[in-house]
């Protein structure tokens, strides 16, 4: 099994969802950044209920990539608790696996 995986990471806007693409894939961290905005999100923060517009990242990345890359996006990215699920067991095709293997360090 490869150790491909895929990280979700919602952002407040745009600009701070392609600062944060921008940086990760410039660091080899990811070698992928699919930005989704205009996503509503629905959660409990602080104990009110919150719906709020926001911007969905998905990052595909290696396992050992996983904590630097974690580390530059609480870096840049503005909440006090931004969401952080990485996915693993991914697959993909050989060529695109040995895409993502020459994109990252």
């Amino acid at each position: 099994m490869s150790d491909i995986c895929i990280a979700l990471c919602t952002c407040p806007d745009n600009e701070i969802a392609e600062k944060i693409a921008r940086e990760v894939v410039s660091q080899k961290l990811a070698a992928c950044v699919n930005i989704f905005d205009n996503i509503r999100s629905v959660y409990r923060w602080e104990n009110q209920l919150v719906c709020d517009q926001e911007v969905q990242l998905v990052i595909k990345t290696c396992q050992k990539q996983v904590t630097a890359l974690y580390d530059v996006i609480a870096l840049i990215h503005p909440y006090d608790v931004p969401e952080w699920l990485v996915l693993d067991g991914i697959s993909a095709s050989n060529s695109y696996f040995d895409w993502m293997k020459s994109s990252l360090r």
